[in-house]
This record gives structure tokens, C-alpha cells and sequence, in this order.
């Protein structure tokens, strides 16, 4: 058993090493633009949502010009920069404590996966960085391009914060290609429209489709969730994970949906409900104590006024499209859990069934 053991662990480390050996450039390009293709095949084919199809060509139009933009811009001063910073320090760094290669390049993926994971926390959670990070938000039709809505200031933000990284652990070019692979990929699938066997399994592990389109919610407490690039163990360890269907994809109120005013918006502050944290309890007690002062404080009538209250907050800061989104799926989820444990009763005591028929 223990040779078997060994055996096993051998053959891994031996694909590892040929896969970071492999891994060259034209080749990354070459395999994620097949992903790109299959993952769209399958989002037109088997879609999770059935998206409007005007909204879904604005959608990648954005996308994609959004993409191509970023490219030209950036070719000097991303990934082959990144290349260039980890061949100069990759024998300066604290992973070469670490004899074992293998060892080095998972210990590098998952330093870059959890910094990615803090980056992306941070971009909730300051407001210098919602700043551009909400032009990733803004997309009301989440699909696999939308993995490439993202403005060029955050791209250099995220770019500096790998280059210090790659200099303090002495990242090797190679390790670091391969985990641009692995982490783009993942980015592109976990965007796509679409949903797979075994999804829920495999999110113990990994950010998937179901896992992330949380975190593209309309409501705040909903989208400050499931951070994960790659693996979803960091929400899980820090508290951060969320199950569940969002009401609505995207922001609330209008924002612009094409090449030039996507730039400019990511330069612009603002006030959404979903992006700022809204005291709901502090605004339903001031507008109840107001609707009971209207009424001369008479006694009687306290329950009704935060009732009142509640339902006129709620609406005024999440829409009214949103809210009744929002009952109609409590009501569905009543009706299902009604029908659930009328369904049990029978197949447990067949007199209901008998007095039914």
C-alpha cells in the first residue's frame, strides 16, 4: 500500500513538473482561447438563465472591446513584466528554502490565489477600489465574457501587488505562467452561464457558476461574498461563503454599458445602495417613530407602524422590481416545502392518502 502510495505521488509530482515545463506562452493563449469557445458553445446550448438576447450582444460587445482595450494597454506592463520580475528574483526568495519543486510551484499558486482572494475582498470593502472593481459589477448579463470586464486601473493594482509578491517568495516564470493558466480559466468558467453535474461537489473545493453569481448580486450582503478565484476554502475559512440564488444580476440604477463611458464610470464615486452599507434598522425605527408622531403618539398602533415602515424602506432602497423578485421566490419556496411535507405524510401514513382520494 505504501509503495502504491509513493508510486502515486511520484507520478503527480512527474504531470506537475511537465506541466509547468510545458507551459509557454503561445501554448497558455492557444488553450485558454479553446476554453473561451467551448465555455460560450455551452452558455448558447445549455444556458443556467435564459438571458435577453439584445442585453446578452451588449453585454459581449463591452466585454470584448473592454478586453481588447486592456490588452493594448497593458501588454508593456502586465504579464510580460510579471515574466520578466520573476526570472531576475526567482532564486531570491523565500520558496527557495524549499527543495522540492513541486512543493514550490503549489505553495506559489496558493500564495497568488489567496492574494487574489484578499485583493478582491479589499475591492468591497474600500472605496478607492469599488471605484474601478464596480465596472466588473455593472454586467446585468453575467456569461463567460464577463470575465474580462474589468478596468485597467485595477489591472495595474493587481499587477503591482503580484510583483511584490513574486519578489518576496522568488516566483519562477514558469510556475507563475501556469498559474495564469489555471487562474483564467477558472475566472472564464466560473462566469459562465451555465451550470454541470456534480457543481455542488465540486464548490467544496473550487469556485463554480452557482458559487459566484452570488457575489454578482444586486444586494450587498449578498455580492460581499464568495471572494474565490480558484479555490472556494478561503471563504469557507474566513467566513466569507454563501450558497444561495441571487434576486437580480448586477447594480442597481443605470450605469453605461459601452467601451469609453465603462473607463470614465470606473473614475467616478458613487452613492448605490448595494455598494454602500445601509443601516435598514436605524431608517425603519426613524420612520416608524415619525409615522406614530403624525398620529399624536396615540397607543395602539405601534406594530402597524414598523410594519408600514418596513415595507416602505425595503422598497425605497432595494426597488420595487426587486422586493417583489424576492417574495415571489419566498412564496415558491413556502409552496415547495408545503408540498414537501404533505408528500412525506402520505408515503408515511397512507391514510392521507386514502382521505385525499
Amino acid at each position: 500500500m505504501l509503495n502504491e502510495l509513493i508510486s502515486s505521488t511520484t507520478l503527480l509530482q512527474s504531470y506537475l513538473m511537465w506541466l509547468i515545463n510545458q507551459t509557454s506562452g503561445q501554448g497558455a493563449t492557444f488553450t485558454l482561447l479553446m476554453a473561451f469557445v467551448i465555455l460560450v458553445v455551452f452558455e448558447l446550448y445549455n444556458p443556467k438563465e435564459k438571458l435577453p438576447a439584445k442585453l446578452l450582444r451588449q453585454s459581449y460587445r463591452a466585454n470584448v472591446e473592454l478586453f481588447v482595450f486592456n490588452s493594448v494597454l497593458m501588454s508593456l506592463l502586465s504579464m510580460p513584466s510579471l515574466l520578466a520580475l520573476a526570472e531576475h528574483y526567482a532564486n531570491n526568495g523565500l520558496l527557495n528554502a524549499i527543495a522540492n519543486p513541486v512543493w514550490r510551484a503549489v505553495l506559489s499558486f496558493l500564495a497568488i490565489d489567496l492574494l487574489l482572494y484578499l485583493l478582491h475582498k479589499a475591492s468591497h470593502n474600500f472605496d478607492f477600489l469599488w471605484m474601478f472593481h464596480k465596472v466588473h459589477h455593472n454586467d446585468s448579463c453575467l456569461n463567460v465574457s464577463t470575465a474580462f470586464r474589468i478596468h485597467f486601473m485595477e489591472i495595474i493594482i493587481v499587477s503591482i501587488m503580484k510583483a511584490i509578491l513574486i519578489i518576496v517568495l522568488g516566483i519562477k516564470g514558469s510556475s507563475l505562467l501556469a498559474n495564469e493558466l489555471i487562474i483564467t480559466f477558472f475566472t472564464m468558467m466560473h462566469h459562465a452561464n451555465i451550470s454541470f453535474r456534480g457543481e455542488l461537489a465540486f464548490g467544496r473545493v473550487f469556485i463554480t457558476p452557482y458559487l459566484h453569481s452570488v457575489h454578482h448580486s444586486t444586494e450587498r450582503e449578498e455580492h460581499d461574498r464568495n471572494y474565490g478565484t480558484v479555490l472556494s476554502i478561503w471563504d469557507r475559512l474566513f467566513g466569507t461563503l454563501a450558497e444561495l440564488n441571487p434576486v437580480a444580476i448586477g447594480l442597481n440604477g443605470s450605469s453605461p454599458q459601452d467601451l469609453m463611458n465603462l473607463i470614465m464610470y470606473g473614475f467616478k464615486r458613487t452613492n448605490n445602495a448595494s455598494v454602500q452599507p445601509v443601516d435598514l434598522e436605524g431608517m425603519i425605527a426613524e420612520a416608524a417613530y415619525y409615522k406614530a408622531e403624525k398620529r399624536g403618539f396615540n397607543p395602539g398602533y405601534e406594530l402597524k407602524d414598523w410594519l408600514d415602515a418596513r415595507s416602505e424602506i425595503i422598497r425605497l432602497v432595494y426597488g420595487e422590481e426587486q422586493v417583489r423578485n424576492h417574495l415571489i421566490q419566498k412564496w415558491r419556496g413556502l409552496i415547495s416545502s408545503m408540498i414537501n411535507i404533505f408528500d412525506g405524510r402520505n408515503r408515511k401514513y397512507p391514510m392521507f392518502r386514502k382521505q385525499a382520494n
